[in-house]
């Protein structure tokens, strides 16, 4: 991405996003790669950095433990591997097990079931792979503590042996030596010591002379010798050979590591490689965490469609302070690209073009961003800014001159996929001209479609927004009584400068202020007060909106709730009419059953009958004649153990009982001659003189 000036990104105060991004790295090759983070244009490299901090944030939310908490510093003994003839000693050779053994961790880490859950993180390790030999030849040769093993070589064997038996017989020899030496008196209190690696004696300076052998040295107080027996001499010369000797196997064993390990050189520069990244990636999904950075939509387009945006930096500090951060919603497309903001000095105007631009200098360099998810952003080639404030930022160009050659610049490189900031436009310079040049300036970056925001207090400005293509307005949000920014960009609108109105609040003589507006134009004058106006019954109406969105809410609630007690009255019904089939299904199986047996006594007479025509006629009153009173009979029966007749007129509201089928409703409706009872969930339409009333026998 091309950035002007080149100190454009320290302007946006993105490299105090790369040192927080440093401080979570634990490797060099991290902390390197975050010193040199860089801006890309390519939509597929993003969306993959994007998409591994996305990954590795979530794991971090989880808890879920990666197997990337070794830190390993040592692309230096990797070059030295792969240089002839060298020698990586045994420490070296353990920092490069355990870089091999994270690699086999992390292989084993990433099963079928977590390649797919994290696709990104897998591509990481896509194009290398784990080789087991490495730690194989590693272990032939040394022990955990990067000790060369006695196994590694028969000759190292041979010579340990050696030097073994000739230690034990030096030791044996010189406590001989020692406990004459004491006999006689001549040791010191100190009895024995090494002197250049070899074993010596402790004597008083007066018996040195007494004492054979070589002497070495003497204390500091001349009262104490050091001397090595005579009877030593030999086996002290025959164990420095033999360690001389040990020291000669060990390195001829460690360079043949070197030299057959020299071939895994690259790989394990890529075993280095892919610790490191993940370690990065890792420390990006860190700052995510610290920012409340997420992953919004990311297309190829120039557009910004931002919601609930924050400036990290500022959103990290107030957190630590407990303060609130304003977000910051806007969209920029084909229709809206350019944004003239306007109000109050110190209402925020610079920080929401930095939060901005900082958001999407993040986005392309492949770290999350404190948006809405929902957020849409897409991909600009350059970032051209001019801010001349003292906000963190250089104070270079100054003078309206070198304004002008800042817009200069501006307007020849200026395209579609352009992403501009100016802080003041036209400022430096006499009100009206440097207002006709920044409308001029302003109608020509909208031509080459470029996207940007610009502040000023200009009115021409204003009143430009509303009347050309692709520029529109935009206020920062001031409360007017209290006399404070509410830092809270307003779009479609312009802001007043609310000059007279501070100057009424913080006292200056009214005398003055008056002065002061009759030398303002009266036109001019009379537009700030409406925009002024404007503002404050927006806010008024922002406030009835969200109050309105909030009984909306609650209505939608108290609608589904009650759609849900209707829901289970339904219900309730339903499960009635059910009970109350059920209990009629039972009463015609009991009747059927008893049907059945009576046919079947009737059969068993016919057989004994001599008169069949007695038994027809007992077969036609069953079936034909009683069945009906049966039912009815054991309906009324069951009728008479819960209701009573009483006497009383059919009125509305009533208990009454069918005298045909014996079914008990209350009266909803008459209708003449006729009444509409309802019977469970069902109303009948029922003649009058069908009806009696009834009440429950549980009544008193």
């Amino acid at each position: 991405m091309k950035l002007y000036p080149e100190s454009a990104a320290v302007q946006l105060e993105f490299d105090k996003v790369k040192a927080l991004l440093r401080e979570h790295c634990k490797s060099e090759y991290a902390r390197q790669k975050a010193d040199e983070l860089r801006i890309h244009t390519r939509k597929e490299y993003i969306l993959t950095e994007l998409q591994q901090s996305h990954e590795f944030k979530l794991m971090l939310q989880l808890s879920q433990y990666f197997p990337n908490d070794y830190v390993l510093n040592i692309s230096r003994d990797i070059k030295l591997l792969g240089i002839p003839g060298s020698m990586l000693t045994g420490e070296q050779w353990i920092q490069v097990r355990k870089l091999a053994e994270s690699l086999e961790k992390i292989f084993r880490w990433f099963d079928n079931e977590r390649r797919t859950a994290y696709p990104a993180l897998s591509k990481v390790i896509a194009d290398t792979y784990y080789e087991k030999t490495i730690i194989e030849l590693i272990d032939e040769v040394l022990d955990e503590a990067g000790n060369v093993k006695d196994t590694a070589s028969a000759e190292l064997q041979r010579i340990r042996m050696g030097l073994y038996r000739k230690r034990n017989e030096l030791r044996r020899t010189f406590e001989k030596v020692v406990a004459r030496l004491n006999k006689a008196g001549y040791a010191a209190d100190i009895d024995e010591s090494f002197s250049n690696g070899r074993r010596v004696v402790a004597v008083f300076a007066e018996y040195k002379r007494q004492v054979k052998g070589i002497l070495h040295g003497e204390s500091d107080s001349r009262r104490t010798a050091y001397i090595e027996p005579e009877e030593t001499i030999e086996l002290n010369n025959e164990v420095y050979t033999l360690e001389n000797d040990e020291r000669k196997e060990v390195q001829r064993i460690l360079r043949e590591l070197t030299q057959r390990m020299s071939v895994y050189s690259p790989l394990l520069a890529v075993y280095h490689q892919v610790v490191g990244e993940f370690d990065f990636i890792r420390a990006k999904g860190r700052l995510a965490l610290d920012v409340n950075g997420n992953y919004p939509n990311v297309g190829d387009q120039a557009i910004l469609d931002l919601k609930d945006a924050y400036h990290p930096l500022l959103y990290l500090y107030n957190s630590k302070s407990g303060k609130p951060t304003i977000p910051v919603n806007l969209t920029l497309d084909d229709k809206s690209r350019i944004l003239i903001i306007s109000g109050p000095n110190a209402g925020g105007k610079t920080v929401t073009m930095k939060t901005i631009g900082l958001n999407q200098l993040m986005l392309q360099a492949g770290l999350l961003v404190p948006v809405h998810p929902a957020s849409q952003m897409g991909i600009f080639k350059q970032l051209l800014i001019h801010i001349g404030d003292t906000q963190s930022l250089e104070f270079e160009l100054s003078t309206y001159s070198s304004h002008l050659l800042h817009m200069k610049h501006f307007l020849e490189t200026a395209n579609g996929k352009t992403l501009f900031f100016i802080d003041e436009l036209g400022s430096g310079s006499d009100p009206n001209l440097g207002g006709a040049f920044a409308e001029v300036i302003l109608e020509e970056l909208a031509r080459k479609h470029s996207f940007g925001i610009v502040t000023t207090h200009y009115l021409n400005l204003k009143v430009m927004a509303n009347h050309t293509a692709g520029i529109i307005n935009g206020a920062m949000a001031f409360d007017e009584v209290r006399l404070q920014p509410l830092y809270r960009l307003m779009v479609g609108k312009p802001g007043s400068s609310y000059t007279f109105s501070i100057a009424e609040r913080i006292g200056l003589p009214q005398a003055m202020i008056n002065k002061a507006r009759k030398l303002v134009d009266e036109d001019h004058f009379r537009l700030d007060k409406i925009l002024n106006k404007n503002e404050q019954e927006g806010q008024k109406l922002d406030k009835e909106k969200k109050e309105l969105n909030r009984l909306l809410r609650d209505n939608e609630r108290l609608k589904a709730e009650m759609e849900q007690v209707l829901n289970k009255e339904r219900h309730r019904q339903q499960v009635e009419l059910l009970k109350h089939q059920n209990a009629i299904t039972e009463d015609r199986i009991s009747y059927l059953k008893e049907t059945e047996r009576k046919l079947k006594q009737i059969v068993l007479e016919w057989r004994k009958a001599e008169d069949k025509n007695a038994i027809i006629k007992q077969v036609q009153e069953l079936l034909f004649k009683k069945k009906e009173q049966l039912v009815n009979s054991k309906v009324a029966k069951k009728l008479e153990t819960k209701y009573r007749e009483i006497t009383g007129e059919i009125v509305v509201g009533a208990k009454v009982k069918i005298k045909k089928n014996y079914q008990v409703g209350e009266v909803r409706e008459i209708r003449g001659r006729r009444a509409i009872v309802q019977i469970g969930v069902i109303p009948m339409n029922v003649e009058l003189s069908d009806l009696v009333v009834v009440e429950d026998k549980t009544v008193s």
